[in-house]
């Protein structure tokens, strides 16, 4: 698939939002998303002659996007971390849409994401593919290179404990 400028414009501006929705929702933060999404980007340019049309490009994006969220948080983990955590949750609710307002949708949401954050990087990239992105099972094995019956099992204990996690920290919103 040969790409030009104007052919990589239109590639990042289809798959832009799905790409940084990964990263972010792997990473928690909405700068080192940012960053992980110009990588992937960046990467798609160099290797697009090897892509044999939309749907494997597609693929390869959400692939790349996995693998380079998860390196971001490796590295992450080994260095030390600045405190700018007012600023960053300010961006981090830019990037989810959510408003100023207090709203029960924007606190269930913002909760949600602090479970997702809360639970290991494996199962949560499992969890994040299977419902951010409407990815089956078998879908989401290629795209990771694992069986299908280890998906599921990170799925399934993925969703426990999100469901144990949710029981404890999110009591005001259960009936």
């Amino acid at each position: 698939m040969a790409i030009d400028a104007a052919e990589l414009g239109r590639v990042i501006e289809i798959h832009q939002r799905m790409v940084f929705s990964i990263a972010l929702r792997l990473t928690g933060d909405y700068g080192l998303a940012e960053e992980v999404a110009q990588d992937v980007f960046l990467d798609f340019f160099r290797s697009a002659e090897k892509l044999t049309g939309k749907e494997h490009a597609r693929f390869w994006l959400r692939r790349v996007a996995v693998y380079r969220a998860t390196d971001a948080l490796r590295h992450r983990s080994r260095q030390p971390e600045a405190a700018a955590e007012e600023w960053v949750q300010d961006e981090h609710d830019i990037a989810l849409g959510q408003s100023g307002g207090a709203q029960v949708s924007s606190g269930v949401s913002a909760k949600i994401e602090e479970l997702l954050l809360a639970i290991p990087e494996p199962l949560r990239v499992v969890v994040v593919l299977r419902y951010q992105e409407d990815m089956v099972p078998g879908e989401i094995a290629e795209l990771l290179g694992q069986p299908v019956a280890t998906v599921k099992s990170h799925l399934q204990r993925g969703l426990q404990l999100l469901r144990k996690k949710a029981a404890v920290t999110m009591k005001e919103y259960i009936r």
